[in-house]
């Protein structure tokens, strides 16, 4: 007779993914729009009356403030990693913040295009069901949601027993929200002359991890060591959750964007720093001239470039360098801007007549 099998057996626990979800329904309620949530997913099984499933149900005729409505809506969806910076939170001990850079490196695309983050959806991977880890990174999730301003509607947590070995795990996010289509910012209408305005970054952000990690291992550097300039430990300097740019965007473009676009160009500092993030918004005939002096060297990268010594051209096109997020306006517009983002901000250059690219100067 052969052995007798079950999903527990087979890597599975149906009851630990029980307690994962009761432990993490609480962190999904905190962010909803009880105006725009019309059916949030995994209700309480007990009497449900036929109201359970995995789908939820967002009222779009709710969109926005009565001064804020939408005559010719578009669709904005963005999803993104975390990627090895989870390696670094695995090292620590520590999960309660990836949660925050997954929600980042979606919404702050998401805002590029001057559109409202609505909903959010998670996938995590994990070789079995771990309550508590799962609650640690949901509650990272619904924080940054809540910085968002958008609604944790659901997700998936995946238990792959024979795809990730013990301690591993993975985490993806999908964002999706709504733009009027007359007002899609997407970088035709900038043009020479326009200024540059650079938003502080809280760190590396969720970018060049695997060259950050294989740096600080070659160093034979602990996270636990504290690093000359930064005040804190290299992990908790290296763990430093990813900045969300939507709500003072938002309220920017609310506040200054002109019908002929005062806000021509928005660009999320992500994974080829600034030189590839905003060169790919630029029309043609516009060439980006950043000035670094414009702005302090952030002692993170300083100390990361000394420690790996990292050329100048190369930490460029793979770190923000303390520019998490770049703000191409008409050249008048700039120091209202710089005084009502609310954001640590400088203006970093301007646009010239030229090529297509960005010259990063001295």
């Amino acid at each position: 007779m052969p052995d007798e099998w079950n999903y527990k057996k087979a890597g599975l626990d149906l009851e630990k993914y029980a307690e994962t979800m009761a432990g993490i329904q609480p962190l999904l309620a905190r962010t909803w729009d009880p105006h725009r949530v019309v059916k949030p997913p995994f209700p309480p099984r007990k009497g449900g009356k036929g109201s359970g499933g995995f789908a939820s149900l967002f009222d779009l005729n709710a969109l926005g403030s009565p001064a804020r409505k939408y005559a010719n809506p578009v669709l904005v969806t963005c999803t993104d990693g975390v990627g090895s910076k989870l390696k670094i939170a695995a090292q620590l001990n520590r999960f309660d913040t990836v949660g925050i850079d997954l929600v980042a490196m979606s919404v702050n695309d998401l805002i590029c295009t001057g559109g409202d983050p609505l909903v959010f959806l998670d996938y995590i991977a994990m070789p079995q069901d771990d309550p508590e880890l799962s609650k640690q990174l949901v509650l990272g999730i619904s924080e940054g949601c809540l910085r968002a301003g958008c609604s944790l509607v659901g997700g998936e947590t995946a238990i792959l027993p024979e795809f990730y070995a013990p301690g591993d795990f993975d985490m993806a996010g999908f964002a999706a929200g709504m733009a009027e289509r007359s007002e899609v910012i997407d970088g035709s209408a900038i043009r020479p002359g326009d200024a540059l305005i650079g938003l502080a970054s809280s760190g590396i952000h969720s970018n060049g991890y695997s060259l950050v990690r294989k740096v600080v291992e070659a160093a034979n550097v602990s996270m636990a060591d504290e690093a000359a300039g930064l005040g804190t430990s290299v992990g908790e300097a290296l763990l430093a959750p990813t900045m969300i740019y939507a709500k003072p965007i938002r309220a920017l473009l609310d506040a200054v964007q002109t019908p002929d676009f005062a806000i021509g160009g928005l660009a999320n500092i992500t994974g080829g720093g600034i030189p590839d993030n905003l060169g790919r918004i630029l029309p043609p005939g516009c060439r980006a001239v950043v000035r670094r002096a414009a702005w302090p060297k952030s002692p993170l990268f300083a100390w990361l470039q000394k420690l790996g010594n990292i050329a100048d051209a190369e930490m460029d096109r793979v770190f923000n360098m303390g520019i998490g997020f770049v703000v191409v306006c008409r050249p008048e517009f700039a120091e209202r801007i710089l005084a009502d983002i609310g954001l640590t901000a400088w203006q970093i250059g301007e646009i010239a007549a030229g090529d297509v690219g960005v010259s990063m100067a001295g």
